[in-house]
């Protein structure tokens, strides 16, 4: 599962342009982890199962000792390969940095797929520059796939040692199109969630619900779905998804990386040829406004 793009040092700052130099190491950390996150679990699993180290936003939002242990092996490459940058985790790791380049990372999306053994969860390392994002690497420790991009340079996904590149689906007409989404751990959110689905359902080919907001975005980036949209995504969810799905040639639209999932916000992405008339479906079912 190795990525073929070996991690290498790059000290200083960095400009925009000169971002994509930080591929290589998102994309070697972000295997490297996904490894781990697939030792771990066979050895719990053979020790006796997993269990649920705390919860987070509810009580079925939960979270693993493998999520601490992805993040903290994370966050201690990033610091021993790039001193000084800023880095941002779902599980609390929080430094601001002084180079202008933060890391961000989610170090299983996903963990109720992966706690039941369903093969859809993924690290994820999305790189922002100056506050732009710039890179993101996806890989899925049950499958070995590794998506990754950089701006300007489009995205690729990587199996057993090869490497092709992916562009979005060519789809034409919303009805003819599969949609991704996904669902809150609230409640009430969950209940609004269910009525713009209502109103989305009928118009659209069908609706896949995956569980992770990162693969979700990389399944618009190779064409495995048309179109997709959530609402209380966080940054960590869809960084590096959003960079990959960019450069494959889908729409995309996000909160930016100051929202606050609490904040409920949308998060979509689409087909080029299918995004104006998505993006018209989802402002008439509300689902443009954000939910609380």
């Amino acid at each position: 599962m190795r990525a073929s793009l070996a991690a290498r040092t790059i000290d200083g700052m960095l400009s925009r342009d000169d971002a994509p130099s930080l591929l290589p190491l998102a994309a070697d950390i972000a295997s490297r982890a996904a490894d781990l996150v697939a030792q771990r679990r066979a050895a719990l699993v053979a020790a006796g199962g997993l269990s649920v180290a705390a919860t987070k936003s509810s009580e079925v939002d939960p979270v693993t000792v493998v999520d601490r242990a992805s993040e903290e092996f994370i966050a201690r490459e990033i610091a021993r390969l790039r001193p000084g940058d800023g880095i941002v985790g779902e599980e609390g790791t929080h430094d601001a940095g002084t180079t202008g380049v933060q890391w961000i990372v989610d170090p299983i999306d996903g963990t109720v797929n992966f706690l039941y053994g369903i093969p859809s969860y993924a690290v994820s390392l999305g790189v922002a520059v100056d506050g732009q994002l710039v890179a993101g690497a996806v890989c899925n420790p049950a499958t070995g796939e590794l998506f990754s991009a950089a701006r300007g340079c489009g995205a690729r996904v990587q199996r057993g040692g090869k490497s092709r590149e992916i562009t979005a689906s060519q789809a034409t007409r919303l009805a003819h199109s599969l949609v991704a989404t996904g669902f809150s751990y609230s409640s009430q959110r969950r209940a609004s969630q269910a009525e713009i689905l209502t109103e989305v359902l009928p118009r659209v080919r069908d609706i896949r619900r995956a569980g992770s907001a990162a693969l979700d975005l990389c399944a618009v980036a190779c064409g495995r779905v048309d179109a997709y949209f959530e609402h209380g995504t966080h940054p960590w969810d869809y960084a590096a998804g959003a960079v990959i799905a960019a450069e494959a040639g889908a729409t995309v639209h996000h909160p930016g990386l100051d929202a606050e999932g609490a904040q409920g916000r949308l998060t979509a992405a689409a087909a080029p040829g299918v995004w104006a008339e998505f993006a018209a479906l989802l402002k008439n079912a509300g689902a443009w406004e954000p939910l609380c």
